[in-house]
């Protein structure tokens, strides 16, 4: 076989606060984030809402220690599955691809290079495959084998997603079980999935199947739970003004808290490492939400990070994926049903969800600011000293 690589994919987050505007320039640069009908608009639209939005957003950073952990922790569980793999007899070595920040995708890939690596399993670190996530990784990874040839000697294979998988299953159940066994009555506690959303027209124009394997994730691990408990799906971090999944998880808090559930289990769903929208999103966003609604115990279910059951099972799944016939990046981003990844019948200009965005309400406003500068050379962003 010669030498085994795993990449795990991810998406990267500031580490201190002079990272966050360059990171969130790198985020809305991504045309899988923010659908343009006009290309080159994407680099001075990212710049215009990195710009505006860095100040929060460091604000936000601050709450939680002036950065994110997704890097510390991503490399955590890369050494937990590295030994794992190690003790069930596969000597491999372990990359990390950072979608939007480093180590940048690009310098993992540099380093397997390097490194000699025949065979490569990539592996993301998202359960459920969304084109915003995931597919935005798979189509990058495309295009640099497409660009440099002597990639074209590793042998590699994707796993694009993995929600179903035992080992993930019985470890989130877990996790909710402990949550739940500190309430006075466990019995009584709602289960509250919060799932990243995205926007409507990526599940029925473009056939993303996130909501699809969402619900079908949550399903599982209900059922694995075994608990009495009732359980409610929603989906956070909405930006822009095009339509979303629904429900919205604040406004389901409010729902839920209005019928009289006193207490909320939150299962932050799409999100194995603790990050922004785990730390401050959630903890700090919507409890403060559910606390004014009238809900009196709010726990949250931290994120699996480097659970035994979860390295695990990842491990297994690179076993798997070893033993089993090749993925290409192709079979994933290209596959042969009618999955569009750009729907052409009218343009989407909405913003996808991905990991760390969080209070994007001035995406679209500034996007039509910057398109009035264009134009006329005098608007709002003079107004405020922007331009």
């Amino acid at each position: 076989m010669g030498r085994v690589g795993v990449l795990l994919l991810n998406l990267g987050g500031p580490e201190q606060l002079e990272d966050v505007r360059p990171f969130l320039f790198n985020l809305f640069s991504d045309p899988e984030i923010i659908r343009l009908p006009v290309p080159w608009l994407q680099k001075p639209l990212a710049w215009m809402i990195s710009s505006s939005r860095a100040k929060q957003s460091q604000e936000n950073y601050s709450q939680i220690g002036g950065g994110s952990p997704l890097r510390r922790i991503t490399e955590e569980q890369a050494q937990a599955l590295k030994e794992s793999l190690g003790q069930k007899g596969q000597d491999v070595e372990l990359y990390i691809g950072m979608r939007y920040w480093y180590p940048f995708t690009e310098e993992a890939i540099a380093r397997i290079k390097r490194d000699g690596i025949d065979e490569l399993v990539v592996l993301p670190l998202y359960p459920q495959f969304s084109i915003s996530t995931s597919g935005s990784s798979f189509r990058l990874l495309e295009k640099l084998w497409e660009e440099d040839p002597s990639l074209e000697r590793i042998r590699y294979t994707v796993i694009p997603s993995w929600y179903a998988r035992p080992g993930y299953v019985k470890a989130m159940a877990e996790l909710i079980a402990n949550e739940l066994d500190q309430l006075p009555d466990p019995s009584q506690g709602h289960i509250f999935f919060s799932a990243h959303g995205v926007p409507v027209s990526y599940v029925e124009e473009a056939g993303d199947p996130y909501q699809r394997e969402i619900e079908h994730c949550v399903d599982l691990i209900v059922q694995a739970l075994g608990r009495p408990n009732q359980h409610t799906l929603a989906y956070q971090s909405r930006v822009g003004p095009v339509e979303w999944l629904q429900p919205y998880t604040e406004d389901a808090i409010k729902e839920l808290a209005e019928s009289g559930v006193k207490a909320l289990v939150v299962v932050p769903i799409s999100f194995v490492s603790e990050h922004i929208e785990t730390l401050q999103e959630i903890d700090i966003e919507y409890r403060e939400i559910a606390e004014e609604s009238g809900i009196e115990t709010f726990r949250r279910v931290p994120a699996l990070n480097t659970h035994p059951g979860f390295i695990d099972d990842m491990a297994n799944m690179v076993i798997d994926a070893l033993e089993s016939p090749r993925r290409l990046f192709s079979d994933v981003v290209h596959p042969e049903k009618k999955f569009k990844m750009y729907p052409q019948e009218r343009s989407a200009w909405g913003l996808t969800p991905v990991a760390e965005v969080w209070n994007g309400r001035l995406a679209m406003l500034g996007f039509f600011a910057l398109l009035i500068e264009l134009v006329s050379g005098h608007g709002p962003l003079h107004l405020v000293g922007l331009l």
